[in-house]
């Protein structure tokens, strides 16, 4: 029998396909969700879904389907789409939407992302904890099925996805740029010549050089997970090898994406996060720009510097969506390179994050490291993780380590000093494993403050 509690997780489900995640179970998700949807008052009478790439979407996909018709609900089928594509559709269509994906998972893996009508997030608290335990109930209970009432349309919409982006971003009269893009098999090899080449669009400027755009939910080439740093190397070695002025890299469903420079090194997202910040600044003057609170201290800074409002907040898309729309935000950044968009839904899109980079490089005539080095501002360690068996017990110990120095627990353990650095440490919420970010003025400081951690965590 299923045990849903494993699957559904803080944002969105994911588990093994097929031990996990089968079709029974994604039927009895999709009976749930559209039981939710009406009991929660956000029913529009038909449903939105699109898959990744995995070999296991469609059938997942269809029984999903079958279930939320099965509940007298229509269906519209994107088919195939990047998570972005998904929340574009759930936006402009005004439609609670479902999308297929493990994001940066291994191949093994699927998942189902949820949103209201409007791309609005389903976390656990807004609706996916209902979704769960009515999931399982139907399991439980064993009761069939019944015959699926609602209607089904099959629905392209890359082309209108790849045409809105383009009214976001201006990108053509910027100066000529040579992009390689690491799609990594993913689904940014499917997005990525719509809006940035020539396939459904008039050209833009810039010369595209693909890397793994072939759609294979097995990941031939490296895992579709560009915060690490390994699955960058093909990416910076061609970005090396073809003379390019930057790098691009997807992660699978194509909803985050990370920046190298012309020599292949990584442009930091806290450093997109400030630059996209002060375009956006630009644009709507004084207006509120969300960031987590492991991104850098350079990023309230320079939207203090730029006239807008920072505001600080917990790690994860649904406190940062729920966040931008309580405030109006206009912009909201994560260090994961998740970025979020007021003119997108609030929700989140790499690819217009990527949009906004090229922009600001094809609009002046120095190189992306010169750019990027007026975001760039502290030393940072990256998220390391240490896997422990006691988390609270752990979290206890550096607190009571550093009892002298400013703390709070917005997300983890916070530790602010005196000197600007600050110590992040704060549980996974789906593995037994902490999760440390450091960030100081210098090197020196960064690493002693990172080892100081590391020992109590670890010793």
């Amino acid at each position: 029998m299923s045990d849903l509690s494993q699957i559904v997780k803080a944002y969105d489900v994911r588990g093994t396909v097929p031990d996990q995640l089968n079709e029974p179970v994604a039927g009895a998700l999709g009976r749930a969700f559209a039981r939710t949807l009406r009991a929660l008052g956000e029913d529009r009478g038909t449903v939105v879904v699109a898959h990744d790439m995995r070999e296991s979407g469609p059938a997942l996909v269809k029984a999903f389907t079958d279930g939320v018709r099965a509940e007298g609900m229509n269906v519209v089928n994107a088919g195939l789409g990047s998570t972005d594509l998904l929340y574009y559709a759930s936006g402009i269509l005004d439609l609670p939407g479902a999308m297929f994906t493990a994001s940066h998972n291994p191949a093994q893996y699927n998942g189902i992302k949820l949103c209201f009508a409007g791309a609005k997030p389903v976390g656990q608290a807004s609706g996916l904890s209902a979704i769960r335990d009515g999931a399982q109930a139907l399991l439980d209970s064993g009761e069939e099925m019944p015959e699926p009432a609602g209607t089904i349309e099959t629905r392209e919409l890359l082309a209108d996805y790849a045409a809105h982006l383009r009214t976001l971003v201006d990108l053509s009269g910027i100066r000529p740029l040579k992009v390689v893009v690491d799609a990594g098999n993913g689904m940014g090899g499917y997005t990525v010549p719509a809006v940035l080449g020539d396939a459904v669009l008039p050209a833009l400027p810039l010369e595209i050089v693909p890397l793994y755009f072939e759609l294979d939910g097995s990941f031939p080439n490296h895992e579709a997970n560009p915060l690490e740093p390994a699955n960058l190397v093909d990416l910076q070695a061609a970005v090396r090898e073809h003379g390019a002025d930057l790098g691009l890299a997807f992660d699978g469903d194509a909803d985050r994406c990370f920046v190298v420079d012309a020599e292949g090194a990584p442009v930091s997202p806290s450093a997109v996060t400030a630059l996209v910040a002060t375009r956006e600044l630009a644009k709507y003057p004084g207006a509120t720009i969300i960031h987590n609170l492991i991104t850098s201290s350079a990023v309230p800074e320079i939207v203090r510097e730029q006239g807008g409002v920072p505001v600080r907040t917990r790690v994860g898309h649904s406190f940062i969506k729920a966040e931008m729309a309580s405030t109006g935000a206009v912009f909201g950044g994560e260090h994961s390179a998740h970025y979020y968009f007021r003119d997108f839904w609030g929700a989140d899109t790499g690819m217009l994050a990527a949009m906004h980079v090229l922009a600001a490089l094809g609009e002046q005539d120095g190189p992306l490291s010169e750019l990027g080095r007026r975001y760039e501002r502290y030393i940072s360690s990256g998220e390391i993780n240490s896997v422990v068996a006691d988390q609270g017990a752990k979290l206890a110990q550096v607190r009571s380590h550093f009892a002298g120095e400013e703390q709070d627990e917005l997300d983890g353990l916070t530790v602010s000093f005196a000197d600007g650095a600050w110590v992040n440490l704060r549980a996974s919420n789906t593995e037994p494993l902490l999760r440390l970010n450091v960030e100081a003025p210098t090197q020196q400081r960064m690493s002693q403050l990172r080892d100081e951690v590391l020992k109590l965590v670890r010793g």
